[in-house]
């Protein structure tokens, strides 16, 4: 499943400039999909990712940065994938970085914002 919705999320073309107008669009191909997903989900007090998408073996937290401190987004990766519920985080970015292929032990995966404009 993973790869269904990692398929579908490089082919949507985000705005890379602006942030907000980049969840809109991914939102919107996430609607048009037949993936049940939430934005803006809660996964605790502290921890609100911008979207997941509801599978068989859990949750895939999906988090979205133009920018980022690469250290930075890698630590809020790591306490999603701490959540019990998260199966697999997804981090989509105009910012060049890698990403182990296993957070927490949970699979992780990175896409670049422009890959869908090639």
């Amino acid at each position: 499943m993973i790869n269904q919705i990692l398929l579908l999320i490089s082919q949507c073309r985000l705005n890379a400039v602006v942030e907000k107008q980049a969840q809109s669009e991914l939102e919107r191909g996430l609607t048009n999909s037949s993936f049940k997903f939430e934005r803006e989900y809660r996964l605790s007090d502290r921890d609100i990712v911008d979207f997941v998408v509801h599978t068989d073996t859990g949750l895939v937290a999906i988090e979205l940065k133009i920018k980022a401190q690469r250290m930075s987004i890698y630590r809020q990766l790591c306490r999603y994938a701490k959540h019990n519920d998260v199966a697999a985080v997804v981090l989509l970015t105009g910012t060049a970085m890698n990403l182990p292929a296993l957070i927490e032990n949970k699979p992780a995966a990175v896409i670049s914002l422009g890959e869908a404009w090639l």
